[in-house]
This record gives structure tokens, C-alpha cells and sequence, in this order.
């Protein structure tokens, strides 16, 4: 397969909606981007500066959250670019380098999301060994190894698919370069190639959804040998954030490269591509702060904090007026 494209340059076709709609569809997604920055930010920096949270837990909370930084941050730009300003062409290395960051990214998030099981499972089922079994060493070790291991996953399917050739068109119809719109346009056999990512995603996404199934399956049987119903709500809420994010990504991820797709289909794949990439990231910061006891208390104390601050400031002032006017 030999790299002779045609195309220099590749359009992202997006939603044919029209330039009015396309504005106020940039505005709703310019002010979601700056929520899921601001949101996931607050999160490391929460983490970062709250002692009580340096725990495992909150260690794979804040690699979630740079990648959810880094993986909106792929995908939106450039969407909000071609809404604004109208230009919809992309770079054959920016497209090939977009696809690669998305798919790195989603592989790495599955990664993660497994050790997080691994690390409810043993907080509930195992707690008086957690610290010895998630230390520090073993939490760095497994949060690397998502790294890397999703660095390698996709990187051979994307040697392949850089070397296709591209001479059908070089109109993708998504609002990114998705795979699949993308092997579309190739005049190359592409059968193998959707072969090792049919086989690749389906590795990474049912292993994980395995593992995860079966950490849960312990979980719950642990919370339902708990005496109290306030013992196993505090469990059961330890595990609700990670649960509920997990299911919301593997939904959207199995009915976009697991469940096999006809080529007049490929449309109907950009609305849950909006929701993986887009809503979900922007969601997370929410689902851990809204769902999470420790997290609402320490933004309590915060904003208590701040209240706090503003008050003595605003007594100082008055007393200053006093004073002024004696």
C-alpha cells in the first residue's frame, strides 16, 4: 500500500444545517468547551491542593481529567473553526494526526476506567489490605501502563491507514476524521485494515467492559453483606461516578466501532461521535462533583472560605467608612 494520495487537503463536511444554525451551534459548543476546561481544571486543581484527596481514587480522577483536557480539545477546535469561519478543510497530516490523538485518547480512557474498577473493587471488598495493595508504586505503574498501551494499540491501524491512497474524494462526511468516513474515500482495499480495527476496538472495549463487569459483580456482593442501609449507600455512592460514566462510554463506543456499520449509515454515527467526544467530557467534571460527598464538602469549604473572606473584607471597609466619617 503505497502512500500516492491525491488530496492534499481533506473537507470535514460536518452538519449541513446552514450557516445561521451553524452559528448558534458554534456559540452552545464554545460555551460547553470552556465548561468542560473549567470544570476539569477545578478538578486537578482540587486534587492537587486537598491532602484528603491524594488517594488512588482521586490519582485516576485527575489522569481522566487531562484526558478529557487533551481529547475535547482534539476534536472541538477545529469543529468550532469550520462553524465560524466557514473553512472545512483540513491537512492530510492534521487529519491522520486528529485520528490518532481521538482513537490514543478513547483507548487510554478504557484503560483507565478499568484500573478504576480494580480500585473500587478493592476499596469495598478488600479494605483492610487497600493501602497495601494500591500503593503509590502499583497506582503509577497501572497509570502509565494505560498510557502506553494506548499509545501502541492504535498506532499500527493508523501506519495502515496513512499509507492508503485517497482518490475517490476528499470530502469526509463528519465533523472530524473519524475511521471509517475516512476509509470510504480510499481506493486501496481496505478490508484488512477494518478488519484489525473491528478486532482492536472490540479487544478494548469488551475486555474492559469484562473486567469491569466482574469487579462490579464482587462490588455488589460485597454491599449486600453489609448490615446497615447507610453502610451500603456510602458504598454504593463510592462507586456510582465511575459506574455511570463507564456505561455512558461504552454505550456510545460499542454502537460506534463494535456494532458493524453499512456505508449509507455513516451519517447516523455523528451524533453519538458528538456525545464521546463533546458531552462527555464535559459531563465528568459534574458526575464526580454532584454524586461525590468528599468533593461537595471540600467545595463547600472553599466557597465557605471565600464567603468568609468577603465578609471580613466588607467589615473592614465599613469600619474604615466609620472611622472616615468620625
Amino acid at each position: 500500500m503505497e502512500n500516492h494520495t491525491r488530496y492534499e487537503d481533506f473537507v470535514l463536511l460536518g452538519f449541513l444545517i446552514g450557516h445561521k444554525a451553524e452559528i448558534s451551534v458554534a456559540m452552545v459548543l464554545l460555551a460547553i468547551y470552556f465548561l468542560t476546561l473549567s470544570g476539569n481544571i477545578s478538578i486537578l486543581i482540587i486534587i492537587a491542593t486537598t491532602t484528603r484527596l491524594h488517594t488512588p481514587m482521586y490519582f485516576f480522577l485527575g489522569n481522566l481529567s487531562v484526558l478529557d483536557l487533551a481529547f475535547s480539545t482534539v476534536t472541538v477546535p477545529i469543529f468550532l473553526r469550520n462553524l465560524l469561519s466557514g473553512i472545512k478543510t483540513i491537512s492530510f497530516a492534521g487529519c491522520m494526526a486528529q485520528s490518532y490523538c481521538y482513537f490514543f485518547l478513547s483507548t487510554v480512557e478504557y484503560f483507565l476506567l478499568t484500573c478504576m474498577s480494580y480500585d473500587r473493587y478493592v476499596a469495598i471488598c478488600n479494605p483492610l489490605r487497600y493501602s497495601a495493595i494500591m500503593n503509590s508504586h502499583v497506582c503509577v505503574q497501572a497509570v502509565l501502563l494505560c498510557w502506553v498501551g494506548g499509545f501502541f494499540s492504535v498506532l499500527y491501524p493508523t501506519i495502515i491507514i496513512t499509507r492508503l491512497s485517497y482518490c475517490k474524494s476528499n470530502i469526509i462526511d463528519h465533523f472530524f476524521c473519524d475511521s471509517e468516513p475516512l476509509l470510504q474515500l480510499s481506493c486501496t482495499d481496505i478490508r484488512l485494515i477494518q478488519l484489525v480495527t473491528f478486532v482492536l476496538s472490540s479487544v478494548v472495549i469488551l475486555s474492559s467492559l469484562a473486567l469491569t463487569v466482574i469487579s462490579y459483580l464482587y462490588i455488589v456482593s460485597a454491599i449486600l453483606r453489609i448490615p446497615t442501609g447507610a453502610g451500603r449507600k456510602k458504598a454504593f455512592n463510592t462507586c456510582a461516578s465511575h459506574l455511570t460514566l463507564f456505561l455512558m462510554s461504552t454505550a456510545v463506543s460499542i454502537l460506534l466501532y463494535v456494532i458493524p456499520s453499512e456505508k449509507s449509515s455513516l451519517g447516523a454515527r455523528k451524533i453519538p461521535a458528538l456525545l464521546s467526544s463533546i458531552v462527555n467530557p464535559f459531563l465528568i467534571p459534574f458526575i464526580y462533583t454532584l454524586r461525590n460527598d468528599l468533593v461537595k464538602g471540600i467545595l463547600g469549604e472553599i466557597f465557605g472560605q471565600g464567603k468568609a473572606a468577603v465578609a471580613q473584607k466588607m467589615q473592614k471597609l465599613l469600619r474604615m467608612e466609620s472611622a472616615v466619617a468620625f
